[in-house]
C-alpha cells in the first residue's frame, strides 16, 4: 500500500512574483533558501522515520556481501606492480606499489610495498573525490588532484615518492587533469572558465618555472583535454563540442615545443586520435565520422612529424550496421570496440594474424578494455559483467583470444549466479521502433507478475549496458525484478540510435520509456502499481517528463540529480555548462526550440493531477544539475498535485553530482532508496 504523507506537515516555498514562481530557491547560500532546504531534508527524515530499521537491514545486508578488505588486480609498468587494498571500515582504497617479480608472476611482496596514497587521512571525514592519479614516466613522483567539496574544482598535488614530500601547486580553478611529458618533470593541466568549462592548458615544470598557457579554446561549446598517447610517445590535446572536435599533437619527449593540429575543426566533423604501431609499424590511427555517423577508421604513417588529414588512408570503412565506439593500441595488436545489435562487441587485430571477435556467454552484458597494459605487452584485461553475473577481469591473449578470469569480484554469503535470469526483452514504440529491455528476476519469480524496478537514462549517446550490482541482489531476492530501458538518446545501438532522441526528436525519449514500461505490464512482467521507475541527472529529466506525461502508469519514482528545470537552465548561458548543451537540447533562445523544450520541460508541465510517491535526491555542490533544479520542481509537485502520496526532497548538503563520496556512505544512501520503494510497494 502506498504511503500517505500529511502534506501540511511539509515546507512551503513561498511564491515569488514573476514567471518563475520560485526562483528564489536559486538564491545560494541565502538563509531563507538553506533554511528552506534544511526543513525538507527533516521533513523527508521525518516521513521516512518507519523505516529506520529496514534502511539498517538493508545496509548491514548489503555490506554484508561486499568484501570489504580486498586487492585490486595489480598492474605491471616498468619496475613495479601498482594496486589498490580496501579494508573493512574505510571509506576508501589505499594505493600502493611493490618491485615487479622478476618471474613474471603478480605477486606482491608486502614487505616491500610503498603506500602512495591514503585518501582516507586526506578526506578528513568530508567529501573526498580523486582526479588525477599520474605516476611519472620514471616513476619518481605522483601527481594527484582533490576535489573537497564535490564540486569537481580541484587542487593539485605533486608528491616525491622517494621522501614522501608533496607540494601543492598554487593554481586556482583547475579540472583535476595532470598530463606529464616525457622528463618526468613537465605537466599540463587544464583550467576551467566561469562557466565550469576546461578552456585553457597550461604547462608547468616542477623547477620553479612559471606556469605557461599553452592553448586557450575561446568557443564556449568545446571542452579541451589533454591525454597520453597508447604508445607514450605522443601528447594529445582534444577539444570537443556535442558534435564536432579536432586534436592536437605534441611530442611527448620535447614538451617545450607547440602543439601541431591534425585536422582543423570542420562543424559535425567528430574524430580522435592515438599513436602506436601496427604491423610493427608506429603509426597513426584516427576514428572518423566523416564517410558516416557509426565511424570508420584510418592510419597515416608516422614520419616523425604530425600527419595532415590527406596522408589518411582508410584501414576499416564506414558500416551502416556496426559502429566503431573506440579504439586502443600496444605493440602486439590493435583492439577495437564495436556496437551492433545494442551489444558491445570487443574485435582484436594481431600483429600478421586474422582478426577475431572475443567470445562471451551472456546474452546481454557489459564489456570494454579495461586495461591495455604496457604497450609492449601480449595481453591486455577485459572487464565483463552481466545483470546476474559479478563484474570480471579477463586475460586476453592477443595473438590466440585465449581467455582467462584473473579476478571476480566476489560476494559474500549465499549467492548463484544462475539463481537470476536474465533476458533480453523488446517492446514496441508508438512509430513501430524495436527498443531492447534487459530484464533480471530471481529465478522462482519469472512468469508471474511481480514489484519491478525499471532505470532510464537516454542521453548524450550513452550506452548503459548490464551492470551487476550486490545492492540490487536485497530487490530481487525479495521478489522484485530490475530492467533497464535502452531508450533512444542513448548510445547502446549506434549512433542513429543516439540522434534520434535528441534536439527536435527528444519526445522519442520519453515514448521509449513509456513503451518498455506499457510491455513489462501487458506481458506480465509487472503491474502498473507494482512499477518503480527511475533515473539520474538527464535521466533525471527521463523520469520528470514521464511523470507528467503517464502518472498513473507508474507505483513509485526516484530522480536523483534531476536535470527537470531544462528550459530555465538552457535559458541561462551564465550557467556552468549551458553553453555547451546546445547541441544537446538546442538553444532555446531560438523560438521553436523554445517551443520544443517547453513542452517536454518536467518543471514546466508539472500539473494538477495525481502523481506515484517520489523520492528526489539532490547535491548543493552540484555544478552540473543545479540544486535548486530539484528544489523548484518538488515544490511546484507539492503545490499542484492532487494526491497525498509521499513526495520527499533530499538535498545532500556535502556533495555534488556523484552524490556522498564514501564507500559505506554511498551504501546509505541506496538503502535510503531501497527502504523508500519496498515501503512504497508494499514488500517491506
Amino acid at each position: 500500500m502506498p504511503l500517505s504523507a500529511n502534506v501540511s506537515d511539509a515546507p512551503i516555498a513561498h511564491k515569488a512574483d514573476g514567471d518563475d514562481p520560485y526562483a528564489w530557491l536559486q538564491e545560494r547560500d541565502t538563509d531563507a533558501v538553506l533554511d528552506y532546504l534544511k526543513a525538507e531534508n527533516r521533513y523527508q527524515e521525518a516521513q521516512t522515520a518507519d523505516q529506520a530499521g529496514l534502511r539498517e537491514t538493508l545496509f548491514e545486508e548489503i555490506k554484508g556481501r561486499i568484501l570489504e578488505t580486498d586487492l585490486s588486480l595489480p598492474s605491471p609498468w616498468g619496475p613495479y606492480l601498482y594496486y589498490t587494498r580496501t579494508t573493512a571500515g574505510d571509506e576508501y582504497a589505499r594505493h600502493y606499489r611493490c618491485p615487479r617479480p622478476t618471474d613474471g608472476s603478480l605477486h606482491i611482496d608486502e614487505s616491500q610495498e610503498l603506500l602512495l596514497l591514503d585518501p582516507n587521512v586526506l578526506a578528513k571525514g568530508g567529501f573526498f573525490s580523486l582526479g588525477a592519479f599520474s605516476v611519472s614516466p620514471d616513476h619518481q613522483r605522483l601527481a594527484y588532484s582533490i576535489d573537497s567539496s564535490g564540486e569537481e574544482v580541484y587542487t593539485l598535488f605533486v608528491k616525491e615518492l622517494s621522501s614522501g614530500r608533496v607540494s601543492e601547486l598554487e593554481f586556482q580553478d583547475c579540472d583535476g587533469s595532470m598530463t606529464w611529458a616525457n622528463d618526468s618533470l613537465t605537466l599540463f593541466f587544464g583550467e576551467l572558465d566561469d562557466t565550469h568549462r576546461p578552456h585553457k592548458l597550461f604547462r608547468y615544470r616542477l623547477d620553479g618555472t612559471a606556469a605557461e598557457e599553452v592553448f586557450h579554446e575561446p568557443d564556449g561549446r568545446f571542452f579541451l583535454h589533454c591525454y597520453r598517447s597508447s604508445s607514450e610517445r605522443q601528447l594529445l590535446l582534444s577539444l570537443g563540442s556535442k558534435t564536432t572536435s579536432e586534436v592536437w599533437a605534441l611530442d611527448a619527449s620535447l614538451p617545450h615545443q607547440a602543439f601541431t593540429c591534425l585536422a582543423p575543426r570542420v562543424e559535425d566533423h567528430e574524430y580522435d586520435v592515438d599513436h602506436g604501431k601496427l604491423d610493427g609499424e608506429w603509426t597513426w590511427l584516427i576514428r572518423t565520422n566523416r564517410d558516416g555517423i557509426n565511424f570508420a577508421l584510418y592510419q597515416a604513417a608516422d614520419t616523425g612529424v604530425a600527419p595532415t588529414e590527406a596522408d589518411w588512408q582508410n584501414l576499416i570503412p564506414h558500416s551502416d550496421t556496426v559502429m566503431i565506439d573506440g579504439m586502443s593500441l600496444n605493440a602486439e595488436a590493435m583492439t577495437l570496440s564495436l556496437r551492433e545489435g545494442g551489444l558491445p562487441i570487443i574485435e582484436v587485430y594481431p600483429r600478421d594474424l586474422v582478426p577475431y571477435r572475443v567470445q562471451l556467454p551472456d546474452a546481454a552484458y557489459s564489456l570494454h578494455v579495461q586495461n591495455s597494459l604496457e604497450f609492449i605487452s601480449d595481453r591486455i584485461r577485459l572487464r565483463y559483467e552481466a545483470l546476474n553475473r559479478p563484474a570480471q577481469i579477463r586475460q586476453l591473449i592477443l595473438a590466440t583470444g585465449e581467455q582467462k578470469v584473473l579476478k571476480e569480484t566476489p560476494v559474500l554469503g549465499p549467492f548463484d549466479a544462475d539463481a537470476y535470469v536474465s533476458q533480453r526483452l523488446w517492446a514496441t514504440a508508438p512509430d513501430g521502433t524495436q527498443v531492447p529491455i534487459s530484464f533480471v528476476v530471481k529465478r522462482e519469480f519469472l512468469g508471474k507478475p511481480t514489484p519491478l524496478y525499471l532505470y532510464g537514462y537516454g542521453a548524450y549517446g550513452e550506452s548503459l549496458d548490464p551492470w551487476f550490482s550486490h545492492a540490487r541482489l536485497s530487490l530481487l531476492d525479495r521478489g522484485m525484478a530490475f530492467a533497464i530501458a535502452h531508450v533512444r538518446g542513448g548510445g547502446e545501438l549506434g549512433e542513429a540510435w543516439y540522434r534520434a532522441g535528441k534536439q527536435e526528436h527528444k519526445h522519442n525519449t520519453f515514448s521509449d520509456f513509456i513503451a518498455c514500461a506499457e510491455h513489462l505490464i501487458a506481458n506480465g512482467f509487472t503491474t502498473s502499481s507494482q512499477l518503480t521507475i527511475s533515473g539520474g541527472s538527464a535521466g533525471g529529466l527521463l523520469i520528470g517528463a514521464v511523470l507528467n506525461q503517464r502518472p498513473e502508469l507508474f507505483g513509485a519514482a526516484i530522480a536523483e540529480v534531476p536535470f527537470v528545470d531544462v528550459l530555465n537552465t538552457m535559458l541561462d548561458p551564465e550557467l556552468p555548462l549551458t553553453v555547451t548543451e546546445y547541441d544537446e537540447w538546442g538553444n532555446p533562445q531560438e523560438p521553436d526550440v523554445y517551443d520544443r523544450i517547453k513542452a517536454y520541460a518536467p518543471y514546466e508541465n508539472v500539473t494538477a493531477q495525481a502523481y506515484p510517491a517520489t523520492l528526489v535526491i539532490a547535491g548543493y555542490n552540484d555544478s552540473r544539475v543545479q540544486y535548486w533544479e530539484a528544489a523548484k520542481w518538488v515544490a511546484k509537485l507539492r503545490a499542484t498535485k492532487t494526491d497525498t502520496n509521499p513526495l520527499l526532497l533530499k538535498t545532500e548538503l556535502g556533495a555534488g553530482h556523484g552524490g556522498m563520496s564514501g564507500r559505506y556512505q554511498g551504501l546509505r544512501d541506496v538503502a535510503l532508496e531501497y527502504a523508500f520503494v519496498l515501503k512504497v510497494l508494499g514488500i517491506a
